[in-house]
């Protein structure tokens, strides 16, 4: 392993100077969870990390009052998500997945921000995020910009963040009423692995709790990078939600998704998994509005 050096800047405007004054020679890293993993494997040289822990208001977590907007920072750790009454309450989906990302010692240190940015296929943490509309917002030596998160991703570990951008706040709109949402991470054992699949479902319902006034289904692993199952949504839309619809926004959800072999599962497998998780996880938000 190639010997190298940790800086920590204490704020985003040294963050990027440092990253600018070293260029490709460096990388910053949030819990470095994935980073140490690759170094030692020899797959990541680098000579500096710039570490982004010590850069203040990037682990927090904030709903305005006023507006319901949520803001969340992107050193915010799968644990601190986990154990926040306020997500475990309001954001099940969210709650749902970080839960089961790796094991507890992980989740105390591996970040939200780390997760996204990663942009691997079978990520947890964006599928509920972009359910919920989340925006990201990044900042570089060109100032701050702000994204939907469905667009932040290019490929398997690709996204649109430019040379020295760092990601530093996710963004999710105030919850319409009478909302609920539920996330899935569906593999062959309840045990720290890659999913087969990820199956995050969020649905609004009129006041009197009969129609369906908006409908979010996104898919982890189902795709090259994380998919909007937009047909689907969309059949739900002003319908009564019951096993039988579900069972329909599934299947179309699943000829939606772009499922293929691999090492892990055969697309046909996946492709009715979708349909069966997607139902499965619609019911789950009705037995959850109801309690």
């Amino acid at each position: 392993m190639k010997p190298f050096q940790v800086l920590k800047p204490k704020n985003l405007d040294e963050a990027i100077s440092l990253a600018e004054a070293h260029g490709d020679q460096a990388k910053y890293v949030a819990g470095a969870t994935d980073v140490v993993v690759k170094i030692k494997e020899d797959k990541l040289v680098k000579d500096y990390l710039i570490s982004l822990k010590d850069i203040p208001a990037l682990d927090e977590i904030v709903q305005d009052r006023k507006t319901g907007e949520l803001r969340i920072g992107a050193m915010v750790t799968h644990r601190k998500l986990e154990t926040s009454p306020l997500i475990k309450s309001q954001y099940t989906i969210i709650y749902d997945a970080v839960s089961n990302i790796g094991s507890v010692q992980i989740r105390n240190v591996a970040t939200i921000g780390g997760n996204l940015v990663n942009a691997v296929p079978s990520a947890d943490g964006a599928i509920p995020l972009i359910a919920l509309d989340a925006r990201v917002k990044f900042q570089g030596p060109k100032g701050e910009h702000i994204e939907d998160l469905v667009k932040f991703f290019l490929g398997p570990g690709q996204n649109i963040l430019e040379a020295s951008e760092i990601l530093t706040e996710i963004v999710i709109p105030p919850l319409p009423p009478n909302t609920g949402s539920a996330y899935i991470k569906f593999g062959r054992r309840a045990a720290m692995e890659l999913p087969l699949l990820g199956v995050g479902v969020a649905l609004s319902f009129d006041e009197n709790m009969e129609k369906c006034l908006k409908a979010r289904i996104c898919l982890g692993v189902a795709a090259p990078v994380p998919l909007r199952a937009y047909e689907a949504e969309k059949f739900l839309i002003n319908k009564t939600i019951d096993e039988q619809v579900l069972d329909e926004a599934g299947r179309i959800a699943g000829e939606e998704s772009k499922v293929r072999d691999s090492i892990r599962g055969v697309a046909w497998y996946r492709r009715k998994m979708v349909n069966v998780q997607v139902k499965r996880m619609g019911l789950k938000i009705l037995e959850r509005l109801r309690d």
